[in-house]
Parts: structure tokens; sequence; C-alpha cells
């Protein structure tokens, strides 16, 4: 009898639990779908009858007219961004994991110093001036690829704290004892032993900085000023800028008023442009993504 009511009350808690998840789950794609509805209806409904989750007078002219202006551009900047967010991720993850598997390694003397360090850096930092000055005067990266990949993108003090962490809770002393006492190195031991056993943070990792790479738009802004280096995140700024810009004059471009031109609709558009990469990708990453996180946030 007790049995039965436990069971009963374990399928009611876990029906509560749902139904909440469904809640938030919804909460978090209405949104999306409103953005994507919005991106193809007419402005003048726009401006007349709000947001709906199905537009009332269907239209693609944000897409049309911004790939019949922009296309060529917006094609350059998506292999700008693609390029920089696939090397960028590799370098992080590359050079990130060699200064948190030291760090997590009880024999290493200097560890608590350096840990400490890393941990500075997640909480002060110089400012927008000095960094601009450093990397402009000294590195000489402005107008230059690398002003996307190197600024405040590929080392972050959480990740290296979070990777140190993981190591530190599932790669165990005697297993690196072993591989000593075999004739292991310790690059031998790095690359063949604590890599492949960090899998699920390395994706984790690797995920959470190619989506800050994908979305970033401040180190274009401050370090680009050719069009041809613009990523996509600061050409579709740059798109809107412009819109905003024309929207407040008289002339017309194209045959169509500039008053009248659909700008809601393109703000919409622009962000369903940014997004649908990351939401296409995202699944195959999202069992790694959360047993990585489960896994590095644990603190001993």
């Amino acid at each position: 009898m007790e049995t039965a009511v436990h069971g009963r009350q374990e399928r009611i808690f876990q029906l509560v639990i749902n139904l909440i998840l469904i809640f938030f789950a919804f909460c978090a794609i209405v949104p999306f779908i409103m953005l994507v509805s919005s991106s193809f209806t007419e402005e003048s409904t726009l401006m007349t009858s709000g947001y709906n989750f199905w537009p009332k007078k269907f239209s693609a002219f944000s897409y049309t007219w911004m790939f019949a202006t922009n296309g060529a551009r917006i094609f350059r900047a998506y292999g700008v961004t693609f390029f920089i967010t696939i090397f960028g991720t590799v370098c992080s993850l590359l050079v990130g994991p060699m200064l948190a598997w030291p760090l997590s390694r009880g024999d290493y003397p200097r560890a608590k110093f350096f840990t400490f360090i890393v941990f500075f850096t997640m909480i002060f930092n110089g400012g927008v001036v000095p960094s601009y000055i450093m990397w402009t005067q000294i590195f000489h990266i402005k107008n230059t690829i690398w002003s996307l990949i190197f600024p405040n993108l590929l080392f972050n003090g959480f990740y290296i704290i979070l990777m140190k962490n993981n190591f530190k809770s599932n790669i165990h002393p005697a297993l690196i004892e072993a591989a000593k006492l075999d004739g292991a190195g310790e690059w031998y031991i790095y690359f063949k032993i604590v890599m492949p056993l960090s899998l699920p943070i390395l994706a984790t990792i690797g995920l959470m900085v190619g989506l800050g790479y994908w979305n970033d738009w401040t180190n274009g802004l401050y370090y680009i000023t050719d069009t041809n280096l613009y990523s996509l995140q600061i050409y579709l700024k740059s798109i809107m800028d412009n819109i905003n810009s024309l929207s407040s004059m008289s002339s017309s471009i194209s045959g169509v008023s500039a008053a009248n031109m659909p700008g809601t609709s393109i703000r919409m558009a622009i962000a369903v442009i940014g997004v649908i990469p990351v939401m296409a990708l995202y699944p195959f990453f999202q069992k790694s993504f959360v047993a990585g996180i489960a896994l590095g946030g644990v603190k001993e």
C-alpha cells in the first residue's frame, strides 16, 4: 500500500515538473515564433495590427530587399563570421585546457597562485580604452581578421575555471600516476588520457565560445573600419543603422519611399538571419553541453 502511494506521489511530482518545463519552453518558443512571423509580415500590417503568431498579410519584402541590395556583402559577412567562429573556437579549445590542466593538478606548487590570477581577471579589467591602445598600438591588429579573434574572446577566466573544476573532479590522480609508472610523459597523458576523458566539457566550452564569436559585434565596432572584414553581426547592425537613417529622409531608393521602408520587419529579419545557424547546430551539442555544465560546475 505504501509503495502504491509513493508511486502515485512520484507520478504526480513528475507531472507537475513536466508541466512547469512545458510552460517555460512555451515562454521561450513563443517570442521566436512571433519574431519569424513578424519578419514575414508587411510593415503596414505590423504598424496597425501589431505582432501575431501568423502573418496577417504575408510579405517577404524584408528578405528580398536585404539580399537584393546587400546580398553579396551579407554572404561575405557570413564567411567572415564562420571563419572567426571556427578558428577562434578551435584555438580556444587548444589553448584553454593547457592552462586549466596544470591548475587542476595537486602536485603543481603554483596552481593556487595562477588560479587566483585567472579568477582576478573575471572581476577586474583595464577597461575599453587601455585594451584598445594595447591591441592597436602594441599588437597592431586593427583592420585585420585577428582583431575579431583575440580581444576579449580567445581567453576567458570563467571557461578556464570551469575546465579546471572538471579536470579535478573527473580525472583521478591515481590514473595519472599509473600512466607515469607505465612510462607516459606529460604530453602523452594530456593528449591521450585527459582530452579524451574531457569531451563533454570541451563540447560545452566550444559551444559557449562559438556562440560568443558568432554573436560578437563589439570587436568589429572597435577595431574594424574596412567593410570587407565586417562580421555578420556588425554588418547587420550597419544595415539597421542605414535603414534608421533612411527612414527619416523623404528621398526614395529603388522606388521605395524611405519613410515607408519596412524598418520593424527588417529588424526581425536581421534577427532571424543571425540566429538560424546557431539554432541548426545547437541540437547536436545539447547533450554534451548539459553534461559539461553539470560536471564543470561542481566545486570540491
